[in-house]
């Protein structure tokens, strides 16, 4: 009867976890290598469970592009890096470092080797668990 239990519970606790990390897995949709994209911010949505800005880039072309950059929750946002509504602010500009998708749209992942800088101070206001190899270019 012990044992029986004990073996629910294993497979409880592994059905459990499975999709916890199903949902972090990346399935192949980015680039391995790390991108920097500069942009002007149009908004910030903190949103479960990945918060999202919206930022504007001009092309060679002089073309404005609409990208997305998608970041931690907003919970990891304010307790890892003191993070608010007023933190990104339109209008204001950052460097975004990560990784890009392998589609070709504007949208960069920032949840594993990335950082976020502020381009007129070159301060670092977000950066994840494992950092890009690429120095801040600043």
């Amino acid at each position: 009867m012990k044992s029986t239990l004990m073996g629910f519970t294993a497979l409880a606790v592994a059905l459990s976890v499975a999709p916890l990390m199903a949902h972090h897995g990346d399935a192949g949709r980015y680039r391995d290598e790390v991108s920097t994209v500069t942009g002007t911010v149009v908004a910030l949505q903190l949103v479960n469970p990945h918060s999202t800005i919206i930022f504007d880039v001009e092309d060679d072309e002089g073309n404005v592009v609409r990208w997305q950059a998608e970041v931690s929750s907003p919970r990891q946002l304010a307790a890892n890096f003191g993070w608010d509504r007023n933190t990104v602010v339109p209008g204001i500009e950052l460097q975004f470092t990560g990784r890009v998708v392998k589609s070709g749209a504007p949208y960069i992942n920032l949840n594993e080797r990335a950082r976020i800088v502020l381009v007129d101070t070159c301060e670092e206001i977000y950066h994840s668990r494992s950092l890009p190899e690429n120095p801040l270019n600043c």
